[in-house]
């Protein structure tokens, strides 16, 4: 069998690494096409994922265009070639436009609504839309619910093992009380128009956090000079396990807060996209599961932060309700490879 995967994010590279490995542990042929946006690249050269880059993330609206442009001629050209029997993508229309032009089942995997351009693009000429069952938007005959997260797919018990000796290594005591805090540029096609945290924020953060352990910040883009001593003390392939061992998270990313919650630690999200029609499974981390906060008053980011940190019993109320998702989620990783010998097999 032949699959190809178009990843052109990192959240990407973590929800397909294991069902490629997995294919290719099987004896089955991969394809992977690569962007070069933040660290996507580096982490399928640190797993050992052979791939093809096709393309680099601009940082204007305009050179974004251009780009996609670019990559839908390569993608065709790549998928022609390679002749796959099944293609797989989040939301890539080159990917499903390739799948037109080779006559192969397309798979689709979407977590994120409302919908945006590229979801427009992709849901018509996929074959079927896998979205998990905490989405809240119907998207017709072709989508596919299943109980699970797309960070269940690599963080899912089956599939990780966190290592307190990885994170010593780099002079991290996993035991000590240390917070991690991520932000982002904002600087995706679907975060036209949104913004994150205020700097007056990330600095109170930074501030409180500090009087109660080590705080180390992940971001997407230049590190402000302020916040040069809190830089990740890890590569990018050890965060999952900084996350683990860590006291509380807080930021204003999308990915990183579910991590967090499905890694049993506390995480409080802000961003403009919190409100009425946040994504599903926020509201279900925190509805369901109490696992995560998503709080568009940054004042009360703040003071959720500074209760969570000050109460002896988070750690251990957190893991309790960790156990209890897990026991009612399935492993994504099993699923998509389930997935991928069904339609392949076609």
């Amino acid at each position: 069998m032949k699959a190809l995967f178009d990843l052109g994010h990192p959240a990407h590279v973590h929800l397909f690494k294991n069902a490629i490995k997995g294919l290719q542990r099987d004896g089955h042929s991969t394809c992977v096409l690569s962007r070069d946006k933040d660290i996507t690249i580096a982490l399928l050269d640190q797993y050992d994922i052979d791939h093809v880059p096709l393309s680099a993330m601009g940082n204007k609206t305009y050179s974004l265009a251009v780009e996609w442009g670019k990559r839908e001629i390569r993608t065709l050209r790549t998928a022609w070639n390679y002749d796959p029997d099944v293609i797989l993508s989040v939301a890539s229309p080159p990917a499903a436009h390739a799948s037109v032009l080779t006559g192969c089942p397309k798979l689709l995997f979407n977590d994120s609504e409302p919908g945006h351009l590229a979801s427009a693009l992709t849901h018509p000429v996929s074959d079927v839309i896998y979205t998990p069952e905490s989405f809240r938007s119907d998207l017709g005959r072709k989508q596919h619910t299943y109980p699970g997260y797309h960070e269940l797919a690599y963080l899912h018990p089956n599939q990780f093992d966190p290592d307190p000796d990885s994170l010593r290594d780099f002079g991290v005591d996993p035991s000590a009380e240390y917070f991690v805090l991520r932000f982002v540029s904002m600087g995706a096609h679907h975060d036209v128009g949104h913004h994150g945290l205020s700097r007056q924020t990330k600095s109170e953060l930074v501030s409180t956090l500090s009087d109660h352990g080590d705080v180390y910040i992940s971001t997407e883009g230049q590190l402000p000079p302020a916040f040069e001593e809190f830089r990740l003390p890890v590569p990018p392939e050890l965060l999952h396990h900084l996350l683990y061992y860590a006291d509380l998270y807080a930021g204003d990313s999308q990915t990183m807060a579910t991590e967090a919650a499905l890694l049993g630690t506390p995480a409080v999200r802000s961003n403009s996209f919190v409100g009425d029609n946040d994504m599903g499974n926020f509201v279900e981390l925190e509805e369901r599961y109490d696992l995560l906060y998503s709080r568009s008053d940054e004042d009360e980011v703040l003071d959720l932060v500074r209760e969570l940190v000050d109460d002896p019993e988070t750690a251990e109320r957190w893991q309790e309700k960790r156990d209890k998702l897990v026991s009612e989620k399935i492993d994504v990783s099993e699923f998509i490879i389930d997935q991928i010998y069904e339609w392949g097999a076609r």
